[in-house]
């Protein structure tokens, strides 16, 4: 639709212009003698185009089609139909035509005739169609008022929403259908939409009949031109979505008490300070007066002999608050005082019947309390009318008694305010029952623990050990914190330091059962990533139930050192982990000083989590300066309040760089390397390179600061597992090792070296038996491996345990990943006697699989 200027102001198109009707006259031939210019516009022919031409030359049809339009006329006087009319440009246009047989004076025929089109007939047909649904199906109340705000039209839902007369509306405003009061609102609403032309949505109004809610809109009503002709109405009832809104708002000050009562139990494992926090947390959001009521046992952290309190127990009140001070209030409790309450008592019955008891009048508080009670008639004369007791619960055993009391104006306890104190109750029940449990299990948790720790930690060939324990001053003081050091095939050495989450007994036998599952795999001489996944998929047998699975982190490196005397002066560190913090890796600057940094480790997914998941873990592998200090420690270490624990990890790693045997702190030197580690300018003997004890007692003192300003009481908020190994080389005399390229000779010089080593170390009783096994194994090799063959002997020259007995240990690498498998021979067959011979002369034997391929090692005893 356009629009025209008419004085200087803007006016609407009419509707017949925006349908552009075009009018056409045709004589009895079918020539045209009249076209309008709205045909012009429609079809792009001009007059002069037209006149005196037939029509049908322009129309797109078939012969079928022309003469049933001509018999139309002729037998009806009319027509009416789509035709699809050639435009000026090529294009074909439909449109809807009706045309009418005339005579003149003279009888003369001639068609006058008119056409739209059908895209634009179409579009003002649905709108009207929509707006007659609209306001015939919608639920809405719909009204339009003119610009002097006088109905027009509305459907019958406002009607039944505004609770108006089944009369005839039209032309009534607001002020003849409404109150005074509300109609006068109404017209100041409808008079700004009209003048400024913003809407007015969603105000919210009582029904007339007082029994629900109704949501108004306003907005203005304008043609396409601009013109402004009136103001909507829209009525929708909210009832129930009030009642929503008011129940959910109900629910959020729950949520919120609970919350707040969360919140004010924190870590509490005192009993007092816990019923009182329970108290002060219920008033004055909850009730007036609160007050905690506990048996004996639970006060002084015994046993519970029965679940439900006999009748005639004493109850200690221990927790207490008033939202009024006062001698009455003192008067009515007294923190520790004993109170024994008969059956029929309404506290007594909460007792029994382990189920909530309300008093909603100070009738029903008389009728339920004992007659002549002093502490009754305190509570009257606090004007308390509603009194409500709650049994305290956990775990099926009756601790005591929530008892909450409103007084004065405020409204009367209700069935919502009772469940909601019974949720209140049974979480501070748990609260205080784990506080109950602390004392009692504090001195076993502290052993269990101890038990479960390594009792022995072996220190392999080339490697020095330091470690600390620090259990956390929280909860029982018992944690899931572990480490291990494990002796491997050929020297090298295996460390673990792990974290099962939470605390607790619970977290102390799982940590220990999952310190077993690990030492037996790291038997089977598995990569690090793999030992882990299957450490993951046996999870749920580690759980104790489908309620607590297990969750843990987990580090496990290897470290394999190279002999001192092969001139490589770096070891392998291979490692992978399971969420764990990354560990710190303390190494020798050339000017003396050493520089501590984070290893970089793709922190996988924690133990537990989706069982084995390909790609959970990655393995990593660094070579290792010797010399080198490697730190292992769990998050208690590096995690503080207000600190991230990257920021943790810094701070520690500035400690390591060199911690002086005189101080605890730092040296001023210190700095930034850039490189994700601090440097120290101190001397190596005085910093972590070095004295690796003396870095141990450093980093556990600096937990003491961390903790804040005390009387020097090591306190920390988690289990602190610290293990720190100084990594050297294999001696000259343990190690050797040697690589032979496959050829015609490898067999020959793998057992020559062999046999003259052996012979060097005076074990000639093993020569024998050694080349024939490394000649068997070396030959294996060459038949399968297209690469070089490495062999590698380590000899253990410490002392063992008495179970244990001193060992050689043969190697044999290849580039071939596939591991050999000892198989049944029969006598007709003659390869595979080779694995059968290694595994009934050597005293064990293994395989293991690694990035460059495989090895095949058995040990030999040197006792």
């Amino acid at each position: 639709m356009s629009t025209e200027p008419v004085g200087g102001a803007r006016r609407a198109t009419p509707l017949l212009d925006t349908l552009r009707i075009g009018i056409v006259m045709l004589d009895g031939r079918g020539d045209v003698l009249v076209w309008s210019p709205a045909a012009q516009e429609i079809l792009g022919w001009s007059a002069e185009e037209t006149i005196g031409r037939p029509i049908e030359g322009l129309i797109v049809s078939g012969d079928e089609e022309r003469r049933a339009r001509v018999e139309a006329l002729r037998r009806t006087h009319g027509w009416r139909g789509n035709l699809n009319i050639r435009h000026r440009d090529g294009s074909v246009v439909e449109v809807e035509g009706r045309g009418s047989l005339l005579r003149d004076t003279e009888h003369h025929p001639f068609v006058l005739a008119n056409i739209v089109e059908t895209s634009r007939l179409r579009a003002v047909e649905h709108d009207l169609a929509a707006l007659d649904a609209l306001f015939a199906s919608s639920p809405l109340g719909i009204a339009l008022f003119d610009t002097d705000r006088r109905l027009m039209r509305y459907n019958e839902s406002l009607v039944r929403l505004v609770d108006a007369s089944d009369t005839d509306l039209v032309g009534r405003t607001a002020e003849a259908l409404l109150p005074a009061a509300m109609a006068e609102e109404v017209m100041q609403i409808q008079a700004g939409v009209l003048e400024t032309g913003r809407s007015v949505v969603d105000v919210v109004t009582p029904s007339l009949d007082g029994g629900g809610a109704r949501s108004v809109s306003y907005a203005r009503l304008s043609d396409r031109g601009g013109e402004v002709f009136g103001v909507s109405c829209t009525v929708m009832d909210v009832t129930e979505r009030l009642e929503a809104l008011n129940k959910a708002e109900a629910a959020r000050g729950r949520l919120a008490l609970l919350d707040h009562l969360g919140v004010a139990l924190g870590d509490r494992f005192d009993v007092r300070a816990i019923s009182q926090a329970v108290t002060g947390a219920l008033v004055p959001r909850f009730a007036d007066y609160a007050s905690v009521l506990l048996r004996g046992e639970v006060a002084e952290g015994g046993d519970l002999p029965e679940p439900v309190i006999p009748v005639g127990t004493p109850l200690h009140l221990l927790g207490f608050a008033a939202r009024h001070a006062g001698a009455r209030v003192e008067r009515l409790l007294r923190l520790g005082s004993g109170i024994v309450y008969a059956r029929d008592s309404l506290l007594g019955r909460a007792l029994d019947s382990g189920e909530p008891q309300l008093a909603t009048s100070p009738e029903e508080i008389l009728r339920a309390t004992k007659t002549g009670d002093p502490r009754t008639d305190a509570t009257l004369e606090l004007n308390v009318h509603s009194l409500m007791a709650v049994p305290l619960r956990a775990r099926g055993t009756g601790l005591g008694l929530l008892v909450v009391s409103r007084a004065e104006n405020r409204e009367a306890f209700v069935d919502d305010d009772r469940a909601l104190a019974v949720e209140l109750a049974d979480r501070s029940a748990t609260f205080l029952d784990n506080a109950r449990l602390y004392a009692r299990e504090r001195e076993g948790a502290l052993m269990l623990q101890r038990s479960l720790l390594p009792q022995h930690i072996p220190e392999p060939p080339g490697v020095v050990l330091a470690y600390r324990y620090v259990p956390g001053s929280s909860g029982t003081e018992v944690g899931g914190d572990w480490f291990d050091v494990i002796p491997l095939p050929g020297g090298r050495v295996a460390f673990v330091v792990g974290d099962v989450m939470g605390h607790g007994l619970h977290s102390a036998v799982t940590m220990g059962r999952l310190r077993t599952a690990v030492r037996t795999l790291a038997g089977l001489d598995l990569p690090p990533d793999e030992l882990l996944a299957r450490v993951s998929t046996v999870g749920d047998d580690l759980s104790h139930g489908p309620d607590e699975p297990m969750m843990a982190t987990c580090l496990y490196a290897v470290y394999e050192p190279a002999p001192t005397s092969a001139g490589k002066r770096c070891g392998v560190l291979t490692l992978a982990s399971a969420g764990h913090v990354p560990p710190l890796l303390v190494t020798p600057e050339p000017d003396g000083g050493c520089r501590a940094r984070p290893v970089d480790v793709p922190s996988g997914t924690p133990l537990g989590i989706g069982s084995a998941l390909d790609g959970a873990w990655d393995l990593t592998e660094v070579e290792i300066e010797e010399g080198s200090v490697l730190v292992l420690y769990t998050d208690g270490l590096v995690e503080s309040p207000g600190e991230d624990i990257t920021e943790g990890i810094d701070r520690v790693c500035g400690l390591l760089a060199g911690p002086s045997r005189r101080r605890r702190e730092p040296e001023p030197g210190f700095s930034w390397d850039g490189a994700g580690g601090y440097v120290s300018p101190g001397p190596v003997e005085d910093t972590g390179c070095g004295g690796i004890e003396n870095a141990c007692d450093v980093l556990i003192s600096s937990l003491r600061e961390q903790s804040g300003p005390g009387e020097g009481r090591l306190s920390t908020r988690d289990d602190v597992a610290l293990l720190m190994a100084r990594l050297g080389g294999l001696p000259g005399d343990t190690a050797a090792s040697w690589s032979f390229t496959t050829g015609d000779y490898a067999v020959r010089r793998a057992r020559e070296a062999v046999r003259r080593t052996l012979h060097e170390w005076g074990l000639t009783e093993l020569e024998d038996t050694g080349v024939l096994l490394v000649s068997e194994l070396v030959t294996n090799a060459l038949r399968y491996a297209r690469g070089p063959i490495g062999v590698r002997m380590v000899r253990d020259t410490g002392q063992r345990a008495a179970s244990q007995e001193r060992v050689l240990v043969v190697e044999v690498s290849d580039p071939m990943p596939e591991p050999p498998r000892e198989r049944v021979v029969t006598e007709e067959q003659e390869g595979g006697r080779g694995i059968q011979l290694v595994a009934g002369q050597a005293r064990r034997w293994g395989t293991r699989v690694g990035p460059e391929g495989k090895t095949v090692w058995f040990e030999l005893p040197l006792d």
